[in-house]
């Protein structure tokens, strides 16, 4: 069972909140902003309110406050000041962080009205890109340094799933054209991190195309009986973890040889394992991308 973390460490605030902790340090003891709890051995620790309280410091310093000035604020004067600033500057940093606080507090209140307030001024679209993205990123390096816990990590995955699938759900009784085009969208075996396709899906279903989403883990094999099915078929599949490294190329040219036989079909690839090392001799009929966002513009 994992353990909820409510005790940061200075090296947790630092991957948190990007500010380094030379600088905590200096803050604490230049201007008495943070005040850590200590081990027995003189260690460094910090709560949640210390978390929220940086945070915040670190967003107004971002927006031009001077951290002497921030010093001189009241504890409850912080706050306020971030949402005056939020009002009126770049709303989706202040978003990224409302985020993270509601992560970190499994706070589904916060991150519902973070969301509903992109919203007044956004397209769903928009906040994945803006908003959700990048925070996904962030919190891929989070998880990995143990920063945060799996718990965190799947609560803010399922919410963001959650509204990806509730804008989907609202295209699905349109009807698609060209009805003869067809986009299978699926994840290979072992591979369960489905966000970036829930997302493609979405975007190809508000282009009006014919989607089957067959989500986590599906044998190649399997995909076949597509063929028998369906006329013109684009495949398109996210790599985050699986296939490993080294079996990408091979994963690729067994697709070839299985799937893309047949005219009218072609393979889309994206996703993390395209970032560690460059493909050579790629089949013909498959096309790898770099991001989310290039490949839609492409479809």
């Amino acid at each position: 069972m994992n353990n909820i973390k409510v005790n940061f460490s200075i090296k947790d605030l630092e991957n948190l909140t990007g500010i380094k902790a030379h600088t905590i340090r200096i803050w604490e003891k230049r201007y008495n902003l943070l005040t850590p709890n200590r081990s027995d051995t003189n260690i460094r620790n910090y709560s949640l309110t210390s978390f929220q309280k940086l945070l915040n410091i670190s967003y107004l310093n971002n927006n031009g406050l001077k951290i002497s000035k921030i010093a001189n604020l009241d504890e409850d004067q912080i706050p306020i000041k971030v949402r005056e600033i939020a009002s009126r500057a770049k709303v989706e940093d202040h978003a990224i962080n409302a985020l993270k606080m509601a992560m970190v507090n499994f706070d589904q209140v916060l991150f519902y009205s973070t969301y509903n307030n992109l919203l007044e001024n956004k397209t769903f679209s928009e906040i994945f890109y803006s908003v959700f993205l990048p925070l996904l990123n962030e919190i891929g390096l989070l998880w990995q340094t143990n920063t945060i816990t799996p718990a965190h990590e799947h609560f803010l995955s399922v919410h963001i799933k959650q509204k990806i699938l509730l804008n989907t759900e609202r295209l699905q009784l349109l009807e698609p054209k060209p009805v003869s085009k067809t986009f299978v969208l699926f994840l290979p075996e072992n591979e369960i991190h489905d966000i970036g396709l829930l997302f493609i899906n979405y975007q190809l279903r508000s282009k009006g195309y014919h989607t089957i989403f067959l989500g986590e883990s599906v044998p190649m094999e399997s995909l076949s009986d597509l063929l028998e099915f369906f006329n013109e078929i684009t495949f398109i599949s996210y790599f985050t973890v699986y296939p490993e490294t080294k079996d990408v190329p091979n994963y690729i040219n067994n697709f070839n040889d299985l799937l893309l036989q047949k005219d009218n079909t072609k393979l889309m690839l994206l996703g993390k394992r395209f970032t560690d090392f460059e493909l050579e001799n790629t089949p013909e009929k498959v096309s790898i991308y770099n991001s989310i966002e290039n490949l839609v513009k492409d479809l």
